[in-house]
């Protein structure tokens, strides 16, 4: 983070919609961030709160510190440019240790970022007591740092309990929520209104609504690569009190979120917004690309849906696709 940047509340950092962010690459893992201009500015366009480097959809574990640190360098300043020097950015670190997390950490907050979005440890279980360690470790990188709960991906959970413990930590401000358990979110928000500062945003893009209403301050849903009016519109219903609105939103969410029952995770992703023209398929190892059945499938699975999308007339080249039967089972 840049020394003149000052250093923002939980609440402000993951309040309304943060999109977490895929990484375009020019070939299979080579980040390439001057093909983020046009994705940023419908992003931007779209009126999203905020971006978020490096998390899952933006294959951050997978991407060597380097290439990830030139990525994000431009993509922070681009992203300034476009929505002014306040434009919220963060950026996702994780390691099998504190000391892997803490280098990823120096190196990502020099590229201007305004918090890190820090995983637990990954690959060993750890005890309680562990974890609030591996945070409060976390205090030399200087800035804002929001826990990251995805036990899918770490093996381990951060619990009610132990988020109660980090609110003891003065430069742990946040945390996002992306275990998929509403009750899990529920208690979370019991234990954040503890502290006024403390952000607690809703990682579940099937359960917006409910994740808001529970007591989330923001979401973080993946379909906002490429449908960010969605979720803008969903955030929006649910604080104006249109409930029939909102659930229609909420619906639609998890019908665009459906592409992932073809093919889960992020290549299906990178597949939506290369058939809008937005950036290339490309992933980094061992992510393979969608093959052709597969992105005929996506494509007709979001066909009638195209009007919500960052520039639907585009999909796939404009024409109606052919009946397809939904990619494989």
């Amino acid at each position: 983070m840049g020394a003149q940047r000052e250093l923002r509340s939980g609440r402000d950092l993951l309040d309304g919609v943060v999109v977490p962010l895929v990484t375009a690459m020019s070939a299979p893992g080579r980040p390439a961030a001057g093909l983020m201009d046009r994705l940023l500015e419908r992003l931007a366009a779209a009126g999203v709160d905020a971006l978020m480097l490096f998390g899952s959809n933006g294959e951050g574990p997978v991407l060597p510190l380097d290439a990830a640190a030139a990525f994000a360098t431009r993509v922070v300043a681009r992203w300034r440019a476009i929505t002014g020097a306040d434009g919220r950015i963060t950026a996702a670190i994780s390691g099998v240790g504190t000391d892997e997390a803490i280098a990823r950490g120096r190196v990502l907050v020099s590229t201007g970022v305004d918090a890190v979005v820090a995983c637990p440890p990954l690959f060993f279980a750890h005890r309680p007591d562990e974890l609030v360690a591996h945070y409060d470790a976390l205090k030399v990188l200087r800035v804002p740092v929001i826990a990251y709960n995805n036990p899918r991906y770490t093996g381990n959970p951060i619990t009610p309990e132990v988020l109660t413990r980090l609110l003891g930590l003065e430069h742990v401000v946040g945390v996002k929520e992306s275990s998929g358990d509403l009750a899990t979110l529920s208690r979370f928000a019991g234990v954040v209104a503890a502290r006024e500062d403390f952000g607690l945003s809703q990682g579940n893009e099937r359960a917006m609504v409910d994740g808001l209403l529970a007591g989330a301050h923001g979401v973080t849903p993946g379909i906002a690569n490429f449908a960010p009016a969605v979720a803008v519109a969903t955030v929006a219903a649910v604080r104006q009190s249109r409930t029939d609105h909102a659930a229609g939103l909420q619906r639609l969410a998890a019908e665009l979120a459906g592409i992932h029952r073809i093919r889960p995770g992020v290549p299906t992703t990178k597949a939506v917004l290369d058939l809008l023209g937005l950036i290339p398929p490309h992933a980094a190892a061992p992510f393979l690309p969608c093959d052709d059945a597969d992105r005929a499938a996506i494509r007709a699975h979001l066909w009638e849906h195209r009007r919500h999308l960052i520039d639907g007339d585009r999909l796939g080249g404009g024409a109606r696709p052919a009946e397809s039967g939904g990619g494989r089972s």
